[in-house]
C-alpha cells in the first residue's frame, strides 16, 4: 500500500467515526434519563463494542456523562457550551430586512419572541413618520390583544393556544371578546400569515403582524404598528410589504 493509498484509507476511517459519533450524539439528543451502552447500540445498528469505544472518547471529551449508577449514558455539558456558542441571533441577522421593511413603509417595525404566555420585544427599528409608536426593547405585552401575539398563538397547537387565551381572558377585568372568537381569529391568521390588532391592545393603535419559527422552534414575530388615524388608509400596502419581508427571512434562515 502507497503513501497516497493509505492517507486515503485513514481520512475514510476518521470520517466514519465521526460519522458514527453523531450518530450516537443524535440518539440521545431527547433522551435525559440517559441510555445504556445496548440500547445505543440498537438505535445506531452498531456492535456494542464499537458504541462503548466512541462513547468512552465522547466521554473523555465531555461530550457524553454517566446518567445513572446503571451504567446509562445521556448529553454531556460540552454539548451545551457548544449549544451555546452556536446559537443563531435572530435579531441580528434579520436587522437589514427590518430596516428596510421600516423604510420602505415609514413605520415603525417591532420584532418580538414568544416566551411562556406572552410576547417579549427584543429588537425595533423606528419609522421615519413625526408621528409614530414607539415601545421599548424588553416590554412584555399579552397574546389574545397584540398583532404579534396572535400571529405567535397561530403557530401553536389548538389546545396550548386555547389555554393561553382563556387564561388571559380570566385575568381581565372586563373582556372584550370571548373565547370562541379569538380562537376562529387565530384560525383565519394561519391560512392568510397576517395578524391584527385594531385598537385593542392600545386605543389609537393598530397594527398588522405576522411570526415564524427558527432552526430551534422558538416563535418571534414581527408587526408594524400604526397610529389607528392613517392605518386603515396603509393597510394593504403595509400586509404586501410585510409578507414580502416574511419571504426574505424564511429564505435565509
Amino acid at each position: 500500500m502507497n503513501v497516497e493509498v493509505a492517507e486515503k484509507t485513514q481520512s475514510n476511517q476518521g470520517v466514519q467515526v465521526i460519522s458514527r459519533a453523531a450518530d450516537i450524539l443524535r440518539a440521545l439528543k431527547n433522551e435525559h434519563k440517559g441510555l445504556s451502552l445496548g440500547q445505543i447500540a440498537e438505535r445506531v445498528g452498531l456492535p456494542r463494542s464499537t458504541v462503548q469505544r466512541i462513547v468512552n472518547a465522547l466521554q473523555a471529551e465531555r461530550f457524553v456523562m454517566a446518567s445513572s449508577a446503571e451504567g446509562g449514558f445521556r448529553l454531556g455539558p460540552a454539548i451545551q457550551s457548544l449549544a451555546e456558542a452556536g446559537r443563531i441571533n435572530i435579531a441580528e441577522i434579520i436587522r437589514p430586512t427590518l430596516a428596510a421593511l421600516a423604510k420602505q413603509t415609514g413605520e415603525t417595525v417591532d420584532l418580538a419572541v414568544y416566551r411562556q404566555d406572552h410576547m417579549v420585544f427584543v429588537d425595533q427599528v423606528v419609522g421615519t413618520h413625526r408621528l409614530r409608536t414607539v415601545s421599548a426593547v424588553g416590554e412584555t405585552f399579552p397574546l389574545s390583544t397584540t398583532a404579534n401575539g396572535k400571529a405567535a398563538l397561530a403557530l401553536l397547537s389548538d389546545d396550548i393556544g386555547a389555554a393561553l387565551i382563556a387564561r388571559e381572558l380570566g385575568a381581565a377585568e372586563t373582556p372584550k371578546r370571548v373565547l370562541s372568537d379569538i380562537i376562529r381569529e387565530v384560525e383565519q391568521i394561519r391560512d392568510t400569515g397576517l395578524a391584527f390588532d385594531i385598537d385593542e391592545h392600545t386605543d389609537g393603535i393598530s397594527a398588522v403582524g405576522t411570526a415564524f419559527k427558527d432552526a430551534n422552534g422558538l416563535i418571534y414575530a414581527i408587526s408594524i404598528p400604526v397610529p389607528s388615524h392613517r392605518f386603515e388608509g396603509k393597510k394593504d400596502r403595509l400586509c404586501t410589504a410585510l409578507l414580502t419581508s416574511m419571504d426574505e427571512i424564511l429564505a435565509n434562515l
